[in-house]
């Protein structure tokens, strides 16, 4: 089996790990989660208030000094899209076992869907779930990939930044 395209960002005792579906074509070329041109994530993590600074991919090494860790249910791969991916929701749930984070927050609807088929949940819309994964609560994020902007709501909501904030008020 092929090694990770990006190293896990996970330690004991995290307030939260956000886990995406694969990393994307450019975040696999530039070596760093979430950065793509169009990726809001750095912006979001910092506009919601889970970061008291702007941060870029680049910083993605130090989110442990915020209780933050990053991890994606395909390690093998690197894809702009999510159709057909091999996604390791038992890997996923050995990690969270392990390290013991308070929240998980996926960052798309599919991602959320994929662990709660895993478990056997009803796919899940937006926000806190009602069901835990591996002992993590959890929440599921509006993507923050560009190609998930501009649509006249998200769930009911105006903006991704809205679930965000929610999000960053409930994890603390």
């Amino acid at each position: 089996m092929a090694g990770p395209v990006l190293p896990d960002r996970l330690v004991p005792g995290l307030r939260v790990v956000f886990c995406g579906t694969a990393p994307g074509l450019v975040s696999a070329s530039r070596g760093h989660y979430y950065a793509g041109p169009g990726n809001r994530f750095w912006s979001l993590l910092y506009e919601a208030g889970f970061v008291p600074e702007p941060l870029t991919p680049g910083d993605d090494d130090r989110v442990a000094e915020y209780g933050i860790g990053l991890t994606d249910l395909v390690k093998t791969m690197a894809q702009s899209h999510d159709k057909g991916l091999p996604y390791d929701a038992e890997g996923l749930e050995a990690k969270v076992t392990v390290h013991r984070p308070a929240w998980i927050a996926f960052t798309s609807k599919e991602a959320g869907k994929a662990a709660a088929r895993y478990l056997g949940e009803r796919p899940p819309g937006l926000g806190v779930q009602n069901w835990t994964f591996a002992g993590a609560r959890v929440v599921v994020l509006p993507s923050p990939s560009g190609r998930n902007q501009g649509r006249a709501s998200y769930d009911g909501r105006a903006s991704r930044l809205e679930w965000w904030a929610e999000a960053a008020r409930l994890i603390g």
